[in-house]
């Protein structure tokens, strides 16, 4: 399908809160539109790593995050525009509630709301009717009112009990003029399994195709897609411009990737790539070691707190990692700086040894949550401001000799104090880089 300069087609899908069916039902859309020969595509606002993977997975295609607070409009203005091009219907799945972010003095709150309104993006709201019927209206009243530049086309209700809570829902929904365009009974097999930062990752699920396509039947069962696909979703297509989230930190870079190493964010590696970097994965669970021809190394996130005692004997990859660190740079993230470290400690409270490229240990054995919104003034001659997010349970409980990467803020800019460690070449910290900041 050819799409005029001017437009394409698009919505979000939203809700009043965390835990309303947002995932599932998106999932279930983008199978059942696929199954429809519609080149569909996804993507999803503010920070996340695993609803992306999820999205990846039901369209064959890659899923951006589109966060209004952590990156320049250019940035913004390009990852839409090159979804949108490429496909004739892109659905954007809302993060927790749809206007639940940060206050800004420049209104930029890392929330749905925010791109539904610089975008014109049409919303369907999903919500969650678990213990309501007819004062659902009044909060889908409220997000249809509450700012006029945004359109609510529609609600999916979610978790109903009965054909008569759906009536006496659906009653309330028509008298204030807000059409419901599906119901989806109460289901615990459309549950995806979860773990302490979330779902388990795509890659983990077993059967994932199988289970897409039961959310796919229950999307075509229990929501009306000729109606959703007959509304306007038009929307102008955003000039797309060549701004680089992040400059690249080699021109053969080594990523880790695998069960333990997947948090990297696809815009990352797009800037890259599209800077001319090619990309050479590697994984530390395979006990490898990062391709000798790369000239820079990248550990991002992941969950290497729970394979401590893999990563731990991996001989192959520390020798290799430690060797490659002698001479180019490696930079570690969330997990991966984990691993740059001494020691780390697991869930059970056992000491492994890691790779000692930055003098920190870590301990996951008292989990304690971060998460939020940080600036990061890095600690170089140019103090580049970067915008990222923290979100992990284990601590730092020596915060070793290395000098410290960056210092921080909140995102409201509320000190935080310094963060991570720089020795030589090799660099490291807990908060995940979304962008660098003009």
């Amino acid at each position: 399908m050819t799409h005029s300069e001017q437009n394409a087609k698009g919505f979000i899908i939203a809700a009043p809160k965390s835990a309303s069916g947002k995932t599932t039902i998106t999932l279930g859309l983008l199978t059942a539109l696929k199954r429809r020969n519609i080149k569909v595509r996804a993507a999803k606002s503010g920070p996340d790593y695993i609803d992306p993977a999820f999205h990846g997975v039901a369209t064959n295609a890659t899923s951006f995050n589109l966060d209004s607070w952590a990156m320049p409009a250019p940035l913004l203005d390009n990852l839409l525009a090159t979804t949108l091009q490429e496909s004739e219907l892109t659905i954007i799945e809302s993060s927790m509630g749809f206007f639940d972010g940060i206050e800004t003095k420049n209104g930029h709150r890392g929330c749905g709301a925010d791109l539904a309104e610089r975008y014109q993006l049409p919303v369907i709201l999903v919500m969650d009717v678990t213990g309501q019927a007819q004062s659902a209206a009044a909060i889908a009243y409220g997000f249809a009112n509450i700012n006029p530049n945004i359109q609510v086309k529609g609600v999916i209700l979610n978790n109903v009990a009965s054909p008569r809570h759906h009536a006496s829902t659906e009653a309330a929904l028509k008298r204030i003029h807000i059409p419901v365009l599906g119901s989806i009974p109460r289901d615990p097999t459309l549950h995806l399994p979860a773990r302490h930062l979330g779902l388990i990752q795509a890659e983990e699920h077993q059967d994932l195709d199988l289970h897409l396509n039961h959310l796919a039947d229950i999307a075509e069962k229990h929501i009306n897609i000729d109606a959703i696909l007959s509304l306007d979703t038009t929307v102008d297509l955003p000039k797309p411009s060549h701004y680089i989230a992040l400059p690249p930190p080699g021109q053969r870079i080594a990523i880790a990737k695998d069960i333990a190493f997947s948090f990297i964010y696809p815009h990352i590696l797009k800037g890259w790539k599209d800077q001319g970097a090619s990309i050479h994965f590697f994984s530390p669970m395979n006990n490898e070691a990062p391709p000798d021809h790369c000239d820079s190394c990248w550990l991002p996130g992941g969950y290497p707190e729970l394979y401590a005692g893999q990563l731990s004997n991996a001989d192959q990859f520390i020798k290799g990692l430690q060797s490659f660190a002698q001479t180019r740079p490696v930079h570690g993230e969330c997990g991966g700086y984990m691993v740059m470290g001494k020691t780390l400690i697991d869930k059970e409270g056992v000491v492994h040894q890691m790779t000692g490229l930055l003098s920190h240990s870590c301990s996951y054995e008292k989990r304690k949550i971060h998460l939020g919104y940080r600036r990061a003034f890095l600690n170089t001659p140019k103090q580049e401001l970067i915008h990222g997010h923290e979100f992990h349970y284990a601590t730092v409980i020596d915060p070793g000799h290395d000098l410290p990467y960056a210092t921080l803020t909140d995102g409201t800019g509320n000190p935080l104090g310094t963060e991570g460690g720089r020795r030589n070449l090799i660099t490291g910290c807990f908060f995940h880089s979304i962008a660098i900041q003009p």
